[in-house]
C-alpha cells in the first residue's frame, strides 16, 4: 500500500521554522492501528489524517506518536494549507474561502485567505471556550516545570493558573518574567502525573510583557502524550486569548502568540476572539516534504 504523505511546517513564513505536523490527505481505507503506526513513524507531535466527507467538508483525526487527541490546532493549519497550495480546494483571487473540518472536538470552520490567487494564510474557529477551574497544588505543578511558586502570576494581576479547552483542556500557566519562561526545566514524569490527575494535555506557560498589550510568549509541555515541547500549539494559544480575554487582561480582540524561539524553531500564532467569544487561530505554513509512505504486509 502505497499512502501519499506531507510534512508541513506550520505558524511559520521560513522552512525549519513553526511546528511540524504530517499530513495524509486521502486516509480512506486506513485503520486506526495504521494511522497510529504511521503517526509514530513519522515522529512529530501530530500527524493529521483527512477524509473528503463532500465539497468542502472533511473528516479529520490527529494521532500524536502516542495516541489519538481530538483536536490539534498546528496540523489544521498544515492540512488546509497544503490542500490549499496544491489546489485539491478550488483557489480564490482575493476572497476568504470556509470550509470545515470534523473532528472529535466537532464540526469546525476553517478560512483559507488568498491574495492575487495565492494562499495568504490558514485560520480555524475554535471549540467553544471553556473554563474548568483553577489548579489546586500550585507548589507541584511550579516542582514539576523548575519553578518556585511566587514565579507563577502577572505582575499587578491576580491571575491564577486555570484550566481551559477550546478542544484540548490545558493549565494555562502565567510567568511572572521572561526570564523564569525561559528557564522552564520539566519533570515529565511529575508533569504526565500531574497531568493525568488534573485530566488536561499539558501545560501551556506564558509571559506578557506589558499588561493590556497584544504579545505573548509561550511555551508548551504535554509529556502526557508524547511531547516533551512543542514549538506552535494552536489550541492552547485559543484557550490563552479566551482566558486573558475573560479576565479583561487583554484590551483588544487580537493577540500574538511567539512560541519555539528556545528550539530553533520559532512560531508566530495570530489569535483573535470576538465579542461572542468565537476564537481563531491561524498563521502561515511551508511544505517540506511530499512523498509516499509504503506499507508491505
Amino acid at each position: 500500500m502505497e499512502i501519499n504523505i506531507y510534512q508541513v511546517d506550520a505558524f511559520s513564513t521560513e522552512t525549519f521554522g513553526g511546528n511540524p505536523a504530517g499530513v495524509v490527505p486521502d486516509a480512506k481505507g486506513l485503520t486506526e492501528e495504521n494511522m497510529q503506526l504511521i503517526a509514530r513513524e513519522m515522529n512529530i507531535s501530530e500527524t493529521a489524517f483527512v477524509e473528503k466527507i463532500e465539497e468542502d467538508f472533511y473528516g479529520v483525526r490527529f494521532f500524536t506518536p502516542t495516541e489519538e487527541v481530538d483536536l490539534c490546532g498546528h496540523a489544521t493549519i498544515g492540512t488546509f494549507y497544503i490542500f490549499a497550495e496544491k489546489e485539491f480546494i478550488k483557489p480564490l483571487e482575493n476572497e476568504t474561502k470556509k470550509i470545515y473540518q470534523d473532528t472529535k472536538a466537532g464540526k469546525l470552520p476553517v478560512y483559507i485567505s488568498y491574495i492575487n490567487g495565492s494562499v495568504d494564510k490558514v485560520s480555524m474557529e475554535q471549540a467553544k471556550p471553556e473554563k474548568y477551574g483553577g489548579v489546586k497544588d500550585l507548589d507541584a505543578i511550579a516542582k514539576s516545570l523548575g519553578l518556585k511558586s511566587e514565579d507563577i502570576g502577572i505582575e499587578g494581576v491576580e491571575l491564577e493558573p486555570e484550566i481551559v479547552s477550546t478542544g484540548l483542556k490545558d493549565i494555562i500557566l502565567p510567568v511572572k518574567s521572561k526570564e523564569k519562561l525561559d528557564s522552564i526545566k520539566v519533570n515529565n514524569q511529575h508533569l504526565s502525573q500531574l497531568s493525568t490527575e488534573n485530566d488536561v494535555v499539558g501545560v501551556h506557560a506564558f509571559y506578557m510583557p506589558d499588561i493590556k498589550g497584544d504579545i505573548v510568549y509561550t511555551r508548551n509541555f504535554a509529556p502526557r502524550v508524547g511531547i516533551d515541547e512543542e514549538s506552535a500549539t494552536g489550541t492552547s494559544n485559543g484557550a490563552l486569548i479566551y482566558l486573558l480575554k475573560s479576565e479583561d487582561i487583554l484590551e483588544g480582540n487580537n493577540l500574538t502568540a511567539y512560541q519555539g524561539e528556545l528550539m530553533d524553531r520559532p512560531s508566530e500564532i495570530e489569535c483573535e476572539i470576538t465579542d461572542e467569544n468565537v476564537v481563531l487561530v491561524g498563521g502561515r505554513a511551508q511544505i517540506v516534504l511530499d512523498g509516499k509512505l509504503i506499507i508491505r504486509k
